[in-house]
């Protein structure tokens, strides 16, 4: 346990950090804010807060927790909405009310609700990371559960019927495996390789699939001035592009266009199913009103809840509005950190960042 040496904003700097790791989870205050160790100088360790540090003083606590920033994987996902750290909006709403109260701690899956769970491997069989164990219906997919990071070995039990999420639904390996998972958010989930490009993203835009052509599993950025269309063209990919499930990003976006999004989804009637455009949808939403330092992880967030689906087999159409409002939230906490600019102030590692972020898209076979 450590102690506050200094706030400036977003970013405070704990002393006494001995021992802690880049990228742990830290909780700061005596309301336990969440936060997040971005660098590590001897024993001081700057730390982003991903909320508002209003009252914070030297002196107060930080206390690490031994784990990256992770998100929570399993059925409830769908229809949800949640903020850049993946807390259930909707859930906080119903506990604090409308605003958002700091140090809320809220469940991101429902752990009462009992999913009916039908086996697909069988006792005995030999699986592995990734190998399907069973599915639950969840709307109008059928969910499945996955061996998670780490087990291997023969499925010793295997329960069917109905379970929560917590419940242990089988045995594989000696190690007991239920039907939720956490995977950290900055790490990219595993494949043995990535396919060729050869099939083309249809989506439902004339003008796109006309001049702008996209290939299923490819990236493709929107570049254009304020007021220019850039979020209305995103929407109406997330509504008609020949996608299983959408995971849309509202990173930085005004509150307003985050509030169109969730008004209008509900109402849309999926092509497919007849049923309401949102039961295929999770959206992260993080407004440009919300703490900076949460923008930054919206985005890993999200693209980490897209290869989950990826990885059971569905399309999956990934939609990040808008990665200049990221870059923006990265200069800010490069800048409080007091990090070498590079051009027009962003930081020097900005492209490497878009980068990273782009490759992980891609049709790809599971490890």
């Amino acid at each position: 346990m450590g102690e506050i040496k200094k706030v400036s904003g977003p970013l405070i700097v704990g002393s006494g950090m001995r021992g802690a790791q880049i990228n742990e989870v830290v909780k700061v205050g005596k309301q336990e804010l969440m936060g997040e160790i971005i660098s590590l100088r001897g024993e001081d360790a700057s730390i982003q807060v991903y909320e508002d540090t209003s009252g914070l003083r030297p002196g107060d606590k930080v206390e690490g927790t031994g784990a990256p920033l992770e998100v929570e994987l399993g059925p409830g996902l769908l229809a949800g909405i949640f903020d850049g750290t993946q807390r259930p909006l909707e859930a906080i709403r119903e506990k604090t009310g409308i605003f958002i109260t700091r140090g809320v701690n809220v469940p991101v899956l429902n752990r009462t609700h009992k999913w009916d769970f039908i086996p697909k491997a069988k006792k005995g069989e030999h699986v592995k990371q990734g190998d399907v164990l069973g599915e639950v219906k969840e709307k109008n997919i059928m969910h499945k559960i996955m061996v998670p990071k780490g087990v291997e070995g023969k499925v010793e039990e295997i329960k069917e019927g109905k379970h929560t999420i917590e419940e242990t639904i089988a045995i594989v390996g000696g190690h007991k495996v239920c039907m939720l998972q956490k995977w950290p958010v900055r790490v990219a989930r595993p494949i043995k390789s990535k396919k060729p490009f050869d099939q083309p993203l249809i989506t439902g835009q004339r003008i796109i699939d006309t001049f702008f052509p996209i290939a299923k599993g490819g990236a493709a950025a929107i570049p254009g001035p304020f007021g220019s269309g850039k979020t209305i063209t995103q929407q109406s990919l997330a509504k008609f592009a020949q996608a299983d499930i959408v995971v849309y990003i509202g990173c930085g976006e005004r509150g307003n266009e985050m509030t169109e999004v969730l008004v209008q989804f509900p109402k849309l009637e999926d092509p497919k199913t007849g049923r309401p455009l949102m039961e295929r949808t999770v959206l992260i939403a993080n407004t440009s009103n919300m703490p900076v330092a949460a923008r930054e992880a919206s985005i890993y967030t999200g693209i980490t809840i897209a290869e989950y689906f990826r990885d059971m087999g569905f399309d999956v159409a990934l939609m990040a509005d808008s990665t200049s409002r990221w870059a923006e939230a990265l200069r800010e906490i490069g800048g409080r950190m007091e990090e070498m600019p590079g051009e027009e102030g962003y930081p020097a590692y900005l492209s490497r960042k878009l980068a990273e972020f782009y490759e992980r898209a891609g049709r790809a076979r599971n490890a």
